[in-house]
């Protein structure tokens, strides 16, 4: 059963003209998630997944709203950390995030590389296409939405897979 919650953000209409579903699944309150960042100068990709990799909630939301967006979602679960990409903003933001957070939080950074690229193939596993896009080469669709929320859940994937990860002997 998953319960479907449409929060409609005026900042959020006029930046990018379209509605943003946040979803959220059923979890229990003592299992630890992580919080996925996908951080940028006008929008940033959001994610809460379980250790066991149930994917609980993703949205992309205006920069400006990021760290309230974080704030709230700390209080709908328990986050254990927070996985951010390492490229381009991740210093500034990092340091933003330790500055104006409610309550401190761990955050980990994650090699980024590609993951825009892959996180356009995920979104068509995610939402595969309809009509006429179907017809269309994968590497040819363009996603008709950001997809920065798409890139926070590989983040978190790519975490979790460095844990698994065998330590060379």
């Amino acid at each position: 059963m998953t319960l479907v919650q449409t929060r409609l953000i005026p900042s959020l209409l006029l930046t990018f003209n379209f509605e943003f579903i946040m979803t959220f699944s059923n979890f229990s309150p003592t299992q630890p998630v992580i919080l996925g960042f996908d951080p940028g100068k006008d929008k940033c990709g959001l994610a809460v997944m379980g250790l066991d990799r149930q994917l609980y909630y993703h949205q992309v939301v205006p920069s400006l709203e990021a760290i309230t967006t974080i704030d709230f979602l700390r209080q709908q679960f328990p986050v254990s950390l927070m996985v951010m990409g390492n490229q381009t903003t991740a210093k500034r933001w990092k340091q933003q995030l330790h500055q104006e957070l409610v309550e401190p939080l761990n955050i980990v950074l994650v090699d980024e590389r590609y993951s825009t690229l892959e996180a356009r193939d995920r979104y068509w596993q995610m939402y595969p296409p309809k009509g006429l896009t179907k017809l269309l080469p994968q590497g040819m669709r363009q996603p008709p939405r950001p997809i920065d929320d798409i890139v926070a859940i590989l983040l978190i994937e790519r975490y979790l897979n460095r844990l698994t990860e065998p330590v060379n002997s």
